[in-house]
């Protein structure tokens, strides 16, 4: 490593130990005061569970040591292996559309460091999550594991074949952009549940939609806002 980039990393870890639990949880609070608007366009607040999740899950934890000290700023964040970690302001939106109950039992697709999972788990019953990216999912079991979530399960394998075994799902979430919404998913939704998934290509352009099972098993789909998250990506040869 060059002498300048070695300093800077030195520089970074050092800035990344020296703040403490107290600071890291006022910069918490700051991020999840600021970030309490629903977008511009759409009515009204984030509800105040989800407000409250948000502020119960330390994301510094959940990102690289090198990026602690930008945990708190409303901005996706590298987390290895060519993902992310999302912005702050859209694991809220997507929580929130998602309108889970405490007796709910969700599915994530694209588990990355586990932080959306983490927010979900405070808000529900169980949490299932896949992550095709083998490392990221043995990480982030560890990792959820090791702050005391318990309820939440974490899966290595292609998401877009859902978890049929602990299926339906009062609600599924997506952090990927998929060209199209998986079919396994649908049919894994329980009647009256929502997805929430980002559709569309990183060429093209990604829209968050809301996807809505009736009664009858038909599907309702509104479209959000655009969105840009990391591709859709499934098992070699699938």
């Amino acid at each position: 490593m060059r002498p300048f980039l070695l300093a800077a990393a030195l520089a970074a870890c050092t800035a990344a130990s020296a703040t403490t639990d107290a600071e890291y949880a006022e910069r918490r609070k700051a991020m999840v005061e600021e970030i309490s608007v629903v977008h511009p366009g759409l009515p009204g607040r984030f509800d105040e569970r989800v407000k409250a999740a948000r502020g119960r899950v330390p994301r510094h934890l959940f990102v690289p040591a090198l990026l602690q000290p930008h945990a708190y700023e409303n901005r996706p964040l590298s987390i290895g292996h060519a993902q992310t970690i999302s912005q702050p302001y859209v694991v809220a939106l997507m929580t929130d559309l998602m309108k889970v109950g405490k007796d709910d039992r969700v599915l994530e697709i694209g588990t990355g460091s586990g932080y959306q999972a983490a927010v979900l788990a405070e808000l529900v019953r169980s949490v299932y999550t896949v992550e095709i990216v083998k490392p990221l999912a043995a990480e982030a079991k560890a990792r959820l594991a090791r702050l005391g979530y318990r309820n939440v399960e974490v899966r290595a394998g292609d998401g877009y074949k859902g978890w049929e075994e602990q299926a339906p799902f009062d609600a599924i979430m997506v952090t990927a952009g998929a060209d199209e919404i998986p079919p396994p998913l649908i049919r894994q939704l329980k009647p009256g549940g929502r997805m929430v998934i980002p559709v569309g290509s990183q060429a093209t352009g990604q829209t968050l939609t809301v996807l809505e099972k009736q009664a009858d098993g038909s599907i309702r789909q509104r479209q959000v806002i655009p969105v840009r998250f990391v591709p859709f990506t499934r098992e070699t040869g699938k």
